[in-house]
């Protein structure tokens, strides 16, 4: 049934006027083409440490962003106030696409991804030789997630004055992952800090790694007390002012452009997330070999093609040893 007739006129269609007074809702979203840059340095309780040129500002996430979240490493756009003045408080109106993305699940069973670190060129994975025991599975799990989230891993095997690192190169030597071994002792002389220092120079480094294995300590090293306090903005609304190790920190690297970005300590590294597909893309010389794959190959099951690739020596054995044993962690449980 017409409610009005063929050709109504406006005075025909009754009319609400807007009690409240407000500009009615629209879909229509603000571009903030003067939006200024920033970095994320840490995240509290919904309020977002970021660096804006030389000024820490405090900011929280814009409405229109939805569920969509910064997290540590984002490079950010934020508008309204950009003082970095006591309460003070500016908005974080757009997250610019991510190079690289590190997450992690609670463990292999858990859906939901955790994004712990963005845009970092690097996971330096610290292991302690001894004191307490090193945790092989537990290492290859955080390659794995590094592999598939696009950072180059690092091996920083710690107290070397405590046990030989012969056996863990061994294990690692055919991924040519870069690493550096440091002692306890000679770690305070500075050459062993140098070489940890130039391996991070320039590049943003998230840092992880267990309870006990000295990552606080080389941390510690990396980044002089000034500048960490500098970093560590006084929380305006919960008035926290130190980095507890519930939450990442990117930290100014000392003398270098690059970042430390110091994590909480770990017990276990889920892998839920994790697409095998991606993880080979880490072996270039293996993928021409998966062309032969069944679809969903998971590069370890009696049909796939990688076999017959490296019997006729187009690769090396060993590197496919280290791929399926890399793959092989997310069915395997991290104190392995």
């Amino acid at each position: 049934m017409r409610r009005y007739g063929k050709n109504p006129d406006e005075d025909d269609i009754p009319f609400r006027p807007n009690r409240k007074g407000n500009r009615p809702r629209t879909h229509i979203r603000p571009k903030h083409e003067d939006a200024s840059d920033g970095m994320v340095l840490t995240v509290d309780r919904g309020r977002l440490t970021v660096l804006v040129d030389d000024r820490i500002i405090m900011a929280m996430k814009a409405r229109e962003l939805g569920r969509k979240a910064a997290v540590v490493g984002d490079q950010v756009a934020l508008v309204g106030d950009l003082s970095g003045k006591k309460d003070t408080l500016a908005r974080i109106v757009r997250i610019e696409p991510r190079t690289s993305v590190l997450r992690r699940t609670a463990d292999d069973d858990d859906p939901y991804e955790r994004v712990v670190v963005a845009n970092a060129d690097q996971l330096a994975i610290v292991t302690a030789l001894a004191d307490p025991e090193p945790r092989p599975r537990l290492i290859d799990r955080c390659i794995v997630a590094a592999f598939d989230g696009g950072l180059k891993p690092i091996l920083v095997l710690t107290k070397s004055d405590l046990a030989s690192a012969d056996k863990i190169l061994e294990t690692y030597s055919t991924l040519d992952v870069p690493y550096v071994v440091t002692s306890r002792e000679e770690f305070t002389d500075g050459a062993e800090l140098a070489r940890v220092h130039e391996l991070l120079d320039g590049k943003i480094t998230a840092f992880v790694g267990h309870s006990g294995v000295g990552k606080t300590t080389l941390v510690n090293a990396l980044v002089p007390e000034e500048r960490r306090r500098s970093t560590r903005h006084v929380n305006a609304v919960t008035g926290r002012g130190r980095h507890t190790t519930t939450s990442a920190l990117a930290l100014p690297l000392a003398g270098s452009g690059g970042w430390v970005v110091d994590t909480p300590g770990v017990r276990s590294f889920g892998l839920h997330h994790v697409d095998p597909s991606r993880v080979i893309l880490a072996f270039p010389d293996l993928v021409p070999g998966t062309e032969g794959c069944p679809r969903a190959c998971s590069h370890d099951e009696p049909d796939c093609a990688l076999d017959a690739w490296v019997a006729e020596g187009h690769a090396d054995p060993a590197r496919l040893y280290s791929l399926r044993r890399l793959l092989a962690t997310r069915d395997r449980h991290d104190g392995d």
